[in-house]
């Protein structure tokens, strides 16, 4: 490695103006990367991992400021210069992959467009060959039909999908440094290290620097050089990824090691180590995780799923509908959903496991009525609610029986809302109430329930980090009680500390009200500590189902294994003294 960095930051520190006054986001924060390293920042939400990257490449938040320090990109001032300045190496020199593809991307642009904007505006293009060069990218980050999804809509792709056109994005220049602020969030375990082991393969081949913003640690021990921990706003530790995970020196590193999910933790021990790490206001101490044995199903099951279908119109080449380019009904439409069944007993907590766009989402969404389904019926405690257009039943009382924890945090919540607002929104429009103490007390609680410290209720949306905002959400969702509770990838956004917390509340709320999971997640291991029961999904069809054991242990289906060997986990006694070399991802079997 050069003795020169390719990125410098130096006693960096950042404020930030709220409504309760300045709070201090950065103090003195100081890190380098060397060319062709990949350095790995990991830390809890709220840490100042993302803070770092934004002040950077200058797309700090308007309430932010930079009031001590410098940065510098390969000798040239990256602190104190010209938007423009800026401009110029955003893209080109340095790239980033947002924490939030679906905000990133422009809604009303095909995807495919938006990475011929980035290659035309940087000339790494010409009119002639962009499409070719685009179509390109979507094939590099495993999008299935990159040719018809080059004229896809973020709103027409999956969460993880949408991910892949962020990076597809971000790589599209060749930049030299590349920021990726948690580049797999939205993806499931297979496309994760698909996508990591690509840029893993770029970084080495081109000599590109890497810095990697995550909560993941076995991704980053799988793939960093060296790695910063950082714990409210300062480093507090910087060394070679071997040294890091055999022998870490501060007692909040080896605390969110021991808080680590793996294929044999129990959730008692990562909530007991994660309760003290986060410092989180619960009121007791966590209770042991409890899973009940199966037991026989009820007479009538809470929910049933039959025969359900959806379909959607495929888009040419040149953007029109299929319907008017071919003759063959089969090839008019897409299925995202084709022709499943389950069922789900009250009390049960069933997870719905399977690659990015193998129709997850979709299935959660069309259950909890967001969708109108093409064909099939949904039985919710015993009545058919596919019967109400999806615009009506939003309107009726069994609205609040139904709740769902979406993927995306920051989509679902509202801009122009702080956090109080956004939790107490479903209290006053769905139960109606109306007191204001009694609502002030509501949030209260259900912010202590999530691990959402009281002084981030005042924020907006914007002024909370992405594990803060999934917190949000979850709180919203349990407001009303609900018999049902979806929960889309609610944990991707946590930090491993948090995330015991809240799947241990989750846990104590079924048992407590009766309340019923569907689970969604990429997430096996979180999946095998919460549920009952599994599903498993590929290319909009169920391919296993059955307990969580015998699923999660003993795999009937090639494609289920190969989602279990594809889960990324630390093993320090495996790691190897040379820190530039790639410490082995293991999965559970």
């Amino acid at each position: 490695m050069p003795d020169f960095p390719i990125l410098s930051v130096d006693d960096l520190s950042v404020e930030f103006r709220t409504r309760n006054g300045v709070v201090p986001a950065l103090e003195r924060v100081s890190l380098s990367v060397a060319k062709g390293e990949v350095l790995g920042i990991v830390g809890e939400s709220g840490s100042g991992k993302s803070v770092t990257a934004y002040t950077v490449i200058g797309l700090l938040d308007a309430a932010g400021r930079a009031v001590n320090g410098s940065a510098s990109f390969d000798g040239v001032p990256l602190t104190g210069v010209r938007e423009s300045e800026l401009r110029e190496l955003r893209g080109r020199e340095i790239s980033m992959i947002f924490q939030n593809p679906r905000a990133a991307l422009n809604p009303i642009r095909p995807v495919g467009k938006q990475i011929e904007d980035v290659l035309l505006r940087h000339a790494q293009a010409t009119r002639l060959d962009a499409r070719a060069k685009a179509v390109e990218m979507l094939e590099k980050v495993k999008i299935v039909d990159p040719e018809n999804r080059y004229w896809s809509y973020p709103f027409e792709l999956s969460g993880g999908m949408c991910q892949r056109v962020m990076i597809a994005i971000a790589l599209a220049c060749d930049p030299r440094l590349l920021i990726a602020d948690e580049p797999t969030t939205g993806l499931d375990v297979t496309t994760q290290k698909a996508t990591m082991d690509l840029i893993h393969d770029l970084t080495r081949e081109r000599h590109m620097s890497v810095v990697l913003i995550t909560h993941d640690l076995g991704m980053a021990a799988a793939y960093c050089d060296r790695i910063v921990v950082m714990q409210q706003g300062r480093v507090v530790e910087n060394a070679p990824v071997a040294e890091l995970f055999t022998k870490p020196g501060h007692p909040y590193t080896k605390k969110l090691i021991a808080a680590s999910p793996g294929p044999h933790s129990s959730l008692a021990d990562l909530t007991a180590v994660a309760g003290e790490a986060a410092v989180l206001p619960l009121a007791t101490e966590p209770e042991p995780l409890s899973i009940p044995a199966p037991q026989p199903p009820a007479a009538r099951p809470l929910l049933e799923v039959i025969d359900l279908v959806k379909e959607y119109p495929r888009r040419s080449e040149t953007g029109g509908w299929w319907p008017w380019k071919r003759a063959d009904p089969s090839e008019a439409v897409f299925r995202a959903v084709d022709n499943i069944s389950f069922t789900l007993s009250r009390g049960e907590s069933l997870g719905l496991v399977g690659e990015s766009g193998c129709g997850k989402s979709t299935t959660s969404s069309i259950v909890t009525r967001l969708l109108d389904p093409t064909s099939g019926d949904i039985i919710f405690d015993g009545e058919n609610i596919t019967t109400f257009p999806a615009a009506r039943f939003a309107r009726l009382p069994q609205r609040t029986k139904i709740q769902m924890v979406f993927q995306d945090p920051t989509d679902s919540l509202n801009p122009r809302f702080a956090a109080r607002d956004s939790i107490a929104e479903p209290l006053k429009r769905l139960i109606g109430m109306r007191d204001g103490k009694q609502i002030a007390a509501k949030v209260d609680e259900l912010a202590d329930k999530v691990g959402l410290a009281r002084d981030l209720l005042s924020r907006f949306p914007h002024q909370l980090s992405g594990g803060q905002k999934a917190r949000v959400g979850i709180a919203r969702a349990i407001a009303v009680d609900p018999l049902l509770l979806i929960l889309d990838e609610p944990t991707s956004a946590l930090d491993v500390s948090v995330q015991a917390v809240v799947l241990q509340q989750l846990d104590r709320l079924k048992r407590d009200l009766g309340m019923s999971y569907i689970f969604v997640s990429h997430d096996l291991n979180v999946v095998r500590l919460l549920c009952e029961r599994v599903i498993v999904m590929n290319k909009g069809r169920i391919v296993e189902s059955g307990s969580a054991d015998a699923v999660l242990n003993n795999p009937r289906e090639p494609y289920t294994r190969t989602l279990i060997d594809a889960i990324p986990h630390f093993q320090p006694d495996r790691i190897k003294s040379d820190p530039t070399s790639t410490v082995p991802i293991a999965g559970s079997g």
